[in-house]
């Protein structure tokens, strides 16, 4: 009867064993916040980079009525504008204390003007002057006012022939340059974004994206009838989905639009970045593309590719993609390398239901969520600002501070491959070769290790150029004196037997 009474005991504790094993694992998955993927591909978890300092509500800013489906979030020094659009106003909002916001001020018109009332505003941008552009997308226009609110001037629908005659203008993104001309995306052009001069004059189209098509449909299309070519679809470019320009005044784009299979094939490039000729400059140069999951499998009622809705760029050239799809942000540093992604969709502080629009104050970021009308504050945490500080040393020559940085990121992160690559680029500007090849190495960073190399290769003849040269000549003047040796040695003995 003991035997039974401890077998029995034995079996209930091997079940309860199983049982908790699956039940931690579990917790652990749910509980990843912050997440990156290694060289390999595969999911690491990470400390968190960002957490939620504030949710900004209506009910906080004692707004009335309540926001309505606001489209944007834009920041321009201590001010911060929303665009509550179905309210047909502009909010604006500033930080009082530490993550606490007031009201500043709201809008719903502007002084002078033929119409001085907005309808479905859905952006803003302020220029350098301090002049606000408002993308008023339903009166079909691009309002700018001065600091005052006081009506400027307003462009509208492009004169271009391309355009048909039945297109209406609806801009719904814009971003302005030092000299105040104006960017924007209109829905229903997808020719590009769409440029005006600083007196409002159209100046034409840039950054198109490439035509993307599949190979049957466009042999099929070939020898289709006219009738059937009529019920295809058309190879047009790509739409954007938002802009935004940094401070060297490059403009950053994303589009949602490409299908999943483009996206995994590289055939259309989510993110992009437009010098002056609208060229795409963006330097790509991480283990895996930039389009936010590698893996687009459903779960949680998502399914498919990351659908980047808006972007916004850092002072030291981080930018930070938002994924509307899974409610998550990317952030990607000025080589591609990702360096966190977090948030998903759900109704917890740090998730989304509907985010819709991102800009950064600072280092830390706001994100709208259209749905639940309200704004959460992102600030960086200890984790996170150390990144941020190895990357502004290594920028400012800091070399030696950044190599101290990434360690003490590496300490807090060990499976953190970026820090690898941080310590190894500081090393390499330290002229430390070597050290700096082992760290490549170990996170298969090949294009810096062969940089690593090459200079070490350098380093390693200029060090030994004199052992070099005496090995050279002794290669070839000992080969060269025993030959001699010889000779002499045949001639003296050949002038022996002659003699005899």
């Amino acid at each position: 009867m003991k035997k039974v009474i401890i077998r029995i005991a034995a079996l209930a504790m091997c079940t309860m064993f199983m049982l908790l094993i699956p039940a931690s694992v579990s917790a652990h998955a749910d509980s990843s916040y912050t997440y990156n993927y290694d060289y390999w591909g595969e999911f690491t978890d990470s400390p968190d980079v960002y957490s939620v300092s504030t949710v900004i509500t209506s009910k906080m800013l004692g707004l009335e009525p309540e926001m309505k489906s606001p489209q944007s979030v834009t920041v321009a020094g201590k001010l911060i504008y929303i665009t509550d659009t179905m309210n047909n106003r502009i909010v604006v909002i500033t930080e009082k204390n530490k993550s606490e916001f007031v009201l500043v001020e709201v809008h719903d018109s502007f002084n002078g003007g033929s119409v001085n009332t907005f309808n479905q505003p859905t952006d803003v941008a302020i220029s350098e002057d301090g002049n606000i552009f408002i993308a008023d997308k339903m009166n079909e226009r691009i309002v700018k006012l001065d600091k005052n609110w006081n009506y400027v001037m307003e462009f509208r629908m492009p004169n271009d022939p391309s355009i048909a005659d039945n297109t209406s203008f609806n801009p719904s993104k814009i971003v302005v340059d030092t000299a105040e001309r104006v960017y924007c995306v209109a829905d229903n052009i997808n020719k590009g974004l769409i440029k005006y001069e600083a007196d409002g004059t159209f100046s034409g189209f840039i950054g198109a994206t490439p035509v993307t098509y599949n190979f049957w449909d466009w042999l099929w299309k070939h020898f289709a009838s006219q009738e059937q070519r009529e019920k295809m679809v058309n190879f047009v470019p790509t739409q954007y989905d938002n802009l935004y320009m940094d401070k060297e005044g490059f403009i950053y784009v994303v589009t949602s639009k490409p299908s999943e299979e483009d996206i995994k094939s590289e055939a259309s490039n989510v993110v992009r970045k437009l010098n002056l000729l609208g060229s795409d400059i963006l330097v790509r140069n991480g283990s895996y593309p930039i389009y936010g999951d590698l893996y687009m499998g459903s779960g949680g009622k998502k399914s498919g590719p990351s659908r980047f809705a808006d972007i916004t760029t850092l002072d030291n050239d981080i930018y930070i993609c938002m994924d509307r799809n899974r409610g998550r942000l990317f952030v990607y540093d000025d080589q591609g390398h990702l360096v966190c992604a977090f948030g998903g969709t759900g109704n917890m502080d740090g998730y989304f239901n509907s985010a819709i629009s991102l800009d950064h104050y600072g280092k830390d970021l706001l994100v709208l969520d259209e749905r639940d009308a309200a704004i959460t504050f992102f600030t960086t945490t200890e984790y996170g600002d150390l990144i941020y500080d190895a990357v502004d040393q290594f920028d400012l020559g800091e070399y030696d501070a950044s190599e101290a940085s990434w360690r003490k990121v590496m300490d807090l992160n060990g499976n953190y491959d970026l820090a690898y690559i941080g310590i190894g680029r500081s090393l390499l500007r330290q002229k430390k070769y070597k050290e700096a090849m082992d760290f490549f190495e170990l996170k298969h960073d090949a294009k810096n290790y062969s940089k690593a190399f090459k200079q070490y290769r350098k380093q390693w003849v200029e060090d030994h150029i004199v052992l070099i040269v005496i090995i050279v000549l002794a290669l070839f003047l000992i080969p060269l004196g025993i030959g001699k040796l010889k000779n002499i040695k045949h001639e003296i003995d050949t002038a022996d037997i002659f003699q005899l």
